[in-house]
């Protein structure tokens, strides 16, 4: 009985974690365009989507992703107490929340000057999640250690 409703858990864990890092992944690549964009209606365009992405699916998610994760961590901590790939990937989670503030502090930053910072460092920026996002898979299926 207790498996079942941990696997609850752990699926809904599951489903806002993707939701996150889609918006994670896309938010980014939002700010690419907008850097690249010469116009006031595409800049005024660009930055509702990101607040839209960033407000209304990618901070949800990642809440979501920590409530539903932390509940797991309660259930079962006598066991992942010990476990060292679990202290590996919750270090990175918490700099992928890190991330995602510097992402709603770009988003900001762009609003009132589009060329903050070029369309090639938000590439680069992109980039950084799915770092995260296949250590955290290798941790969690593998656990190496």
């Amino acid at each position: 009985m207790m498996a079942d409703y941990f696997n609850w858990i752990k699926a809904a864990h599951i489903i806002s974690m993707v939701c996150w890092f889609a918006a994670i992944f896309y938010l980014p690549r939002l700010f690419v365009y907008h850097a690249m964009s010469d116009d006031s209606i595409s800049h005024e365009r660009f930055a509702i989507m990101e607040r839209k992405l960033y407000r209304g699916i990618m901070t949800p998610s990642m809440i979501a992703t920590w409530l539903f994760g932390l509940w797991m961590l309660g259930m079962g901590w006598d066991v992942y107490k010990t476990q060292g790939w679990l202290h590996v990937k919750l270090l990175l989670v918490v700099l992928l929340s890190g991330y995602h503030g510097a992402c709603g502090f770009y988003r900001k930053k762009l609003i009132d000057n589009p060329h903050y910072k070029s369309h090639k460092f938000w590439r680069w920026f992109n980039e950084v999640p799915v770092f995260a996002l296949i250590f955290i898979v290798i941790l969690v299926v593998v656990k190496p250690f």
